[in-house]
Order: C-alpha cells, then structure tokens, then sequence
C-alpha cells in the first residue's frame, strides 16, 4: 500500500468551520449552510452531487464518488446537532492539551471530517477505492431521521456495506449492534373539580397516570436488554384543582426480536384503573435493532483482518444502547460497521470533545478500508 498522507491542518480547519456553522435539527436554513459547506467540500472530491430538498427539515446530500467495481460503499453522517443557535458563545470551537471541544465536534462533525479527508487522501496518493463509494449526509437524525429515512433505505439497499460515521467508543471500539429506540406518548383524561368543594366530583389524571406509570416500567426486561424510561410527565394546573389531564413521554430500547412487538402490543393493552378515567396511547419503535449477528460478525471481521494486515492495529468491538441511523440499514440484509468517526466523550453537553489524534487515526482507518474492501 502506498504511504497515505492525512493532512491534520485541513481536518481541524473543515471542522472548526463546521462546527462554527451552527445546525440544529429543527433550523432548516442553519442546517443547509452546513450542507452547502458539505457540497462544496464533495465536488472539490470530484463527487456527482444530488441534493434532496425537504421543506418541513435541512436538505439531505447524497455525493457519489469514483472507485472500483461492485457494488458500492455507503458513508453515512448527519449534519444536524441537538445544540440550539448561540451555543457556540459559551460553548466555543477550541482545543487543547489532546482534546477539541465544541457543540458537534463528536457527534458527528467530526465524522464527517475523517470521511472526506480519508477519501481526499486516497485521491491525492493516486489509489482507488475498492468499489464505488456514496456518502450520504442527511439532516435530522437527532430528531429521528423523519425526512431521511426513505432515502437512507433506498440509497443502502443492496450495497456491499455501510460505514456509519458516528462517533467510536471510548476505548476505540467499533459499534457492531445498537438497540433499537421507539418512544411512546400516553395520555390520561380525567375531570376537574375543586380540589376543597368538591373533591368527590373529580377523578384525577396524575393518579390515574401513577398506575400507568407503574405498569410501564415494570415491562422493563433486563436480561433481555429492554427498557422503557419515563422521562417526562406533565398534569395538572393549581394545588387546589383536581387535575383533568396528565399526558407521559416514555422512552423505548429493545435489542432482540420480538422485543419491540411484545412491548407494542403491552403498550396498547394498557387500561385504565380508576372509574371514570380513560387513556389515549400513541407511538411505536422509531429504529429497529442493530442486532450482532452473522452479518455484522463477518464485516467487523474482515475489517479486522484488513486494519491488522495493512496498519499493524487491532480493531475492538462493542455496541451502544442508542441508535442511529445504522438501525435502519442493518434490516436490509447489508452489513453495517457503526462507530467509525472520532473518539471522545460527553456528546449532547457541554462538555462535548474529541481526542484530537482520533481524527487522523480513524481517517486513516477509512482509507485503508476503502482501498481493500
């Protein structure tokens, strides 16, 4: 294999002027300058850009890149992040000692970054990707991949195998399965009444919701990896009032099949247990599992034996709770290698970093894999 140069000085550069170009997920016209910076960066690559406009959410980019023969190889990435606008006055780009910190610099800017630096290297070194390669870099997957998702699934069906450049673990691990996520909203109906005069008239939503409450997160099933988290409630209006509504927010992870249609069909079954109260329940799985299986064990396998035969390193397997956009790739039958952007911690908060070195080290990997895959 030719010596790859990865150039750190024009990492760091594409990822300051990322993250200094703010996206949250619900601001389409700050999540389209990140896709035109995005664009830009592609046909310097030489890539066949299509852009996919969506009014309701940031546009989604899909850049095809030349490479070898075969099917092809998908990069995904998302340009969105959780962080509001402004975040950057008291969450500035900036490194120091073996850290960069900033609001999506891990998740997942800095993917972004390792994906187009790695294929910049093999171009400029005069080495071809071992099949045709399609970056996919979509708008709002922090808020569920709504507008995404149909694309994501058209565009992976079929190809050799997705590289999901979402961040790596802490100790390097690629992410070889992820739970799938759902989320469930539940509303409770009851009827007001004076909390002094006529307590007896009412029928209270927040009790009502503390069965429900109960009921829903003893579904919770360790030993099969499922849980289900109340994480919001929301009822009532003044002490003195026999609150008429209380609706809950829940959280869903499943990890086995079946998992998702016992929880669904609990979910639905639920009933009301005091007279004169009723329950509207909505919501459903949002991203199928990511399961460790043949599949994904044959292509964290061959990765492993081509990082270890050309790069002399040891690739390390792990998985997350949380999901990606992997979730929806993984049900196709294609092997999905998740994890492959920077390493660090504390994404979501303020705290959010990066090891810098991460950048040229997984660019490097990508490289490598593009080559001999």
């Amino acid at each position: 294999m030719h010596p790859l140069h990865v150039d750190t000085i024009s990492m760091q550069s594409l990822l300051r002027k990322l993250v200094e170009s703010e996206s949250p997920s619900y601001d389409k016209t700050a999540v389209d300058r990140v896709g035109l910076i995005v664009a830009e960066e592609c046909r310097r690559l030489r890539a066949d850009i299509t852009i996919h406009h969506r009014d309701n959410a940031g546009d989604h980019i899909v850049a095809k890149f030349a490479g070898g023969q075969g099917k092809p190889i998908v990069l995904l990435h998302h340009m969105d992040t959780v962080f509001p606008l402004g975040t950057l006055a008291k969450m500035p780009f900036y490194s120091k000692d073996d850290k960069t910190y900033g609001p999506g610099v891990l998740d997942m800017k800095g993917g972004i970054v390792i994906s187009l630096e790695a294929i910049r290297a093999l171009q400029q070194a005069g080495i071809s990707a071992s099949r045709p390669l399609i970056g996919v870099f979509t708008s709002d997957e922090e808020t569920g991949s709504q507008s995404s998702r149909e694309l994501i699934e058209q565009t992976c069906r079929g190809v050799e195998v997705a590289f999901v450049l979402e961040s790596g673990l802490l100790d390097g691990s690629l992410k070889t399965w992820r739970k799938g996520v759902g989320d469930f909203r539940v509303r409770v109906k009851g009827r007001a009444s004076h909390a002094g005069g006529d307590h007896e008239k009412g029928r209270n939503a927040i009790e009502e919701m503390a069965h429900q409450i109960l009921a829903i997160q003893s579904l919770t099933d360790y030993e099969r990896g499922t849980t289900l988290n109340v994480g919001v409630i929301r009822g009532g209006s003044v002490a003195n009032v026999v609150p008429e509504e209380c609706e809950i927010d829940v959280d869903l992870r499943v990890i086995q099949p079946g998992e998702a249609e016992r929880i669904q069909a609990a979910m639905q079954a639920l009933k009301p247990a005091l007279d004169g109260t009723s329950l509207e329940i909505s919501g459903a799985l949002n991203r199928p599992p990511m399961p460790y299986n043949e599949i994904s064990r044959a292509a964290f396998e061959k990765a492993s034996q081509i990082a270890a035969s050309v790069l002399g390193e040891e690739l390390k397997a792990g998985g997350s709770g949380g999901g990606s956009d992997g979730n929806f790739v993984a049900p196709l039958g294609v092997p999905v290698l998740d994890g492959m952007g920077a390493i660090g911690a504390d994404y979501h908060s303020e705290r959010e970093y990066i090891f810098t070195d991460s950048l040229v080290e997984r660019a490097r990997l990508l490289a490598t894999l593009l080559q001999n895959w």
